[in-house]
């Protein structure tokens, strides 16, 4: 292996051989951890600011730390810094610049902490960020979820178990159930930002420092509503990011089950719904072609997220107290999920709302598959039969149905009483499927009334949300 010659390290001191080539090309993580470079700056802002309130930076020191991390930032932003893998990560690299640009005191704004608290910092100043984004992300796809329901109150659809024609219902029922999942994710993301704001600057290298810091102060200054309150703990807790990746896995499974309703029903076979062209493709040798590439992408997006949720769980499963090296490995799964899921979210937040239902195809369907069935049965034990008994006549009734293509409203009142004697002209009422989604009239039922009102309801907890925010 070649060696690299320079060891003129920021944490070389102690050192007598250069680090070699290729284990300093191993070991970096600049390749990946820059994209924390705002959140570092904001953090050594915090901390410079607090050294000079307790004394340790003078005012002078503390202007030109100030201007030079404005200057860093700025080269950042625009394009010009030049990131090295020599100086290992994100830290290193912007503290190196600062010394650059103003010598002595660049080389003190480390006073008091660690790349070990600094790190953890920065990771959840960037999750908390992310989730910010995510959180939008999923207040939009809501929103469109339940205004596409409240339009479609009553249009009728057929309900699936075994994805078998079950029940009549309607489609914003439907929708409404996918916001349920959405709204329980939600849930989940701010259980995480709010388990994961808390300050774990100033716990330095794994003990605290001897320096008179003020951990409430950075605390505060970075948003975060309270210091940590064990610096072991501090430095090597990963499981914000854990419990993140975990609340990215459930997400992108239920829109991947939304993904898998969406194929199917933009299929010839159901024919269900239309989609925009602009988020289906064609085919290179079949004109005809309409794919529905969106949903199916993201549908095969669950895979990857499952996988950081994995690597994450593995990578902290055996880590001994404090801080160690595999803890480097916790940024790429991590920032893999962010990306994915915002990207996901921000698909569907824009094609949900662009739905078009087939309503006259949808209800044409509704009507196959004797979905009435258990509305005759209901209506049988409203006649005073056991409900079993009255279960044995729809069967009869089906089968006669199967076996002459009639569904069970296209049969004669005179053949429905063959099966029960109790069965009179009313039975029509219930065999239809506007009847039949009208009569389950109850909270969480699918009589357009009761979607229409959860609808309200979930429109009027996105307004909560938003007040509270």
């Amino acid at each position: 292996m070649s060696k690299d010659n320079d060891t003129s390290k920021l944490w070389g001191g102690r050192f007598k051989e250069a680090t070699d080539a290729f284990v300093q090309r191993f070991t970096a993580s600049v390749g990946f951890d820059h994209r924390m470079a705002t959140e570092d700056i904001a953090g050594s802002l915090a901390h410079a600011r607090m050294l000079k309130a307790v004394g340790v930076l003078n005012a002078d020191e503390l202007k030109e730390i100030e201007s030079g991390l404005t200057q860093v930032q700025k080269e950042i932003t625009d394009g010009s810094f030049q990131w090295s893998t020599e100086l290992e990560d994100v830290h290193m690299n912007i503290e190196a610049r600062l010394t650059e640009l103003i010598g002595a005191s660049g080389k003190k704004l480390h006073t008091g902490r660690s790349r070990n608290d600094q790190v953890a910092t920065d990771i959840r100043l960037h999750l908390r960020a992310a989730i910010d984004g995510i959180a939008g992300e999923l207040t939009r796809l809501q929103r469109g979820t339940i205004e596409l329901a409240a339009a479609n109150t009553e249009t009728i659809m057929p309900g699936f178990t075994h994805l078998q024609t079950a029940q009549p219902i309607v489609f914003g029922h439907h929708l409404l159930a996918w916001n349920e999942m959405l709204e329980r994710d939600y849930g989940r993301l701010m259980d995480c930002r709010a388990r994961l704001n808390q300050s774990p600057l100033g716990a330095a290298a794994l003990a605290g420092t001897t320096y008179p810091i003020d951990r409430a102060s950075t605390a505060a200054a970075l948003g975060f509503d309270k210091p940590t309150e064990n610096s072991l703990d501090s430095v090597s807790d990963r499981d914000f990011a854990i419990e993140f990746c975990a609340f990215a896995a459930i997400l992108m499974t239920h829109l991947s089950r939304m993904s898998e309703e969406l194929v199917l029903w933009t299929s010839s076979q159901f024919n269900f719904i239309a989609l925009p062209d602009r988020f289906c493709t064609g085919s290179s040798i079949m004109p005809q072609k309409k794919n529905p590439d969106v949903p199916e992408l993201v549908r095969g997006k669950v895979g990857r997220v499952n996988g950081d949720l994995i690597s994450l769980l593995t990578l902290m499963k055996s880590q001994p107290l404090a801080y160690n090296k595999d803890n480097q490995e916790d940024k790429e799964p991590l920032f893999d999920a962010i990306d994915t899921v915002f990207d996901s979210l921000r698909a569907f937040a824009d094609m949900v709302p662009a739905i078009k239902p087939k309503k006259e195809t949808m209800r044409e369907a509704a009507r196959g598959g004797f979905s009435t069935a258990t509305d005759l049965a209901d209506y049988l034990v409203g006649k005073g039969l056991p409900f079993r008994d009255a279960h044995k006549v729809v069967g009869k009734a089906v089968a006669h149905g199967v076996d002459c293509s009639l569904d069970l409203s296209e049969m004669s009142l005179a053949t429905l009483q063959g099966f029960c004697s109790e069965i009179s002209e009313d039975v029509f009422d219930v065999l239809t499927l506007e009847g039949s989604v009208a009569a389950r009239n109850h909270l969480g039922g699918t009589a357009p009334q009761q979607v229409a009102a959860a609808a309200q309801r979930a429109t009027a907890r996105l307004a909560a949300r938003h007040s509270t925010h």
